[in-house]
């Protein structure tokens, strides 16, 4: 489905500057916006994507990094 968006002209150069250092067209960053919006009021999506996150990347951290309480706080 297509739909048509306004804005001023500096927000728009703005937003497609971001795009393209995300490496996406302005078209794909509002439609994973969208996509982030909405799914958030779905918690079994959230829940889904989580339990997904945890089993590709939990309890991992890069390779050579070490704990640092005093890190950790200032975060």
């Amino acid at each position: 489905m297509n739909i048509t968006l306004s804005s001023d002209k500096e927000t728009i150069q703005k937003t497609r500057e971001f795009a393209r250092r995300q490496g996406v067209s302005l078209n794909e960053l509002l439609r994973r916006y969208m996509d982030s919006v909405t799914r958030v009021e779905n918690p079994e999506t959230v829940l889904d994507e989580f339990t997904r996150n945890a089993l590709e990347h939990g309890g991992q951290s890069s390779p050579g990094y070490r704990f640092d309480r005093e890190e950790a706080h200032r975060r």
